[in-house]
């Protein structure tokens, strides 16, 4: 089969690769019909992420087909049409009891495209499929499922439910990516007071008020400024960092009120200074987090009953599975294309070879 390969920082070849077969019981083989790419997977590009091997495929987010299931598998079967999940669980150990399945500690938590090849190919290989993949109703399609991988779980389980948002809250989201969009979207369902994105591109900021923020301002125009005027000097409930970078971590510390919260959601790459100095007096909450993915099965639930934005709010660019480089190009240079979220959907395959 064809698939994305990560062979070293700023190196990635879309080349042959042998058909995934089954290794354990509670195993599935994924014909992917519909992938994506994740601002993380740019960060592995860049080599923010050792953990990742050469060698190893990228991608962690997917829609497809069932072509082969392990003899432990119970809740999916040949044919069936589902969403994969960014997140894998073992489902047994001490973390995945409390639903953390980000954590998971018996081979599952953020594999693929990590630690195992993940689901920019034709065909991946899913571990603990039971609560790794969940099955689809007809009504959703597979360019709305596949947000639903990672990026709406990751807004509102790190970002909303990290953050605590409350009605009548005043809401900062820090990047209007696809994941500050997401943050956007799914805050709405606790009724802020308001919602304010801040974002260097005026496309994203554009991107956020058709999301429903009430209100936008560039990076570099002073959002700290913005923030004070709009909460008489208090500063904000909320704040969502969904950058990664450490200047969007300090600017966020700087525009939270007392007793307010700080949600982490992007992927640091490097340090960023933590001001105790500052903020020691203030009681302010920080939370950091890898989405765990337990609110999978209701955002599904939801989208299929049309209370989330479709993916044409949100998805930009489309390309063919096989057209993979030029997609992360365009992806990467999100300031020149105006690029959001990109998806890719390839050829169907009759068959995948998987040894008896």
């Amino acid at each position: 089969m064809k698939a994305l390969v990560f062979q070293g920082p700023g190196q990635t070849s879309w080349q042959d690769v042998p058909d995934p077969d089954l290794k354990d019981a509670a195993d599935a083989v994924i014909r992917v019909d519909a992938a994506t790419i994740c601002g993380t997977d740019l960060h592995i590009v860049k080599g923010d992420v050792p953990e990742v091997a050469p060698g190893t495929v990228l991608g962690h987010e997917a829609v497809g087909e069932v072509v082969e299931v392990g003899s432990e598998v119970r809740t999916v079967r040949p044919g069936d049409r589902v969403l994969v999940s960014c997140i894998a669980a073992c489902g047994r150990c001490v973390f995945c009891r409390e639903n953390r399945y980000g954590q998971c500690r018996g081979g599952g938590g953020w594999v693929l495209g990590h630690l195992i090849d993940g689901t920019q190919a034709e065909y991946v290989r899913v571990p603990f499929a039971d609560l790794t993949v969940h099955p689809l109703p007809g009504a959703v399609t597979s360019e709305d499922a596949v947000l639903l991988a990672d990026i709406f779980p990751t807004g509102y389980e790190v970002g909303v439910l990290n953050g605590r948002v409350r009605p009548g809250d005043t809401v900062v989201v820090v990047g209007a990516g696809p994941i500050g969009l997401a943050t956007i979207a799914t805050a709405q369902l606790y009724s802020p007071g308001r919602i304010i994105a801040v974002d260097l591109a005026e496309s994203r900021l554009q991107a956020a008020r058709d999301m429903g923020a009430d209100a936008t301002v560039g990076a570099d125009e002073g959002p700290e400024a913005l923030v004070e005027d709009l909460t008489e000097g208090l500063g904000a409930e909320v704040v969502v960092e969904a950058v990664g970078v450490p200047e969007a971590f300090e600017q966020c510390t700087r525009m939270v009120r007392p007793g307010g919260h700080v949600a982490n959601v992007g992927v640091h790459g490097k340090p960023a200074a933590l001001h105790l100095e500052e903020l020691w007096i203030k009681d302010v909450t920080i939370t950091t987090g890898l989405v765990d993915t337990h609110s999978t099965p209701m955002l599904l639930r939801m989208m299929a009953a049309g209370r989330l934005p479709a993916a044409s709010a949100m998805v930009t660019h489309r390309f063919e599975l096989g057209q993979m480089e030029e997609a992360y190009d365009v992806f990467a240079r999100a300031k020149d294309t105006g690029a959001l979220k990109v998806v890719l959907g390839g050829p169907r395959h009759d068959e995948v070879s998987v040894p008896a």
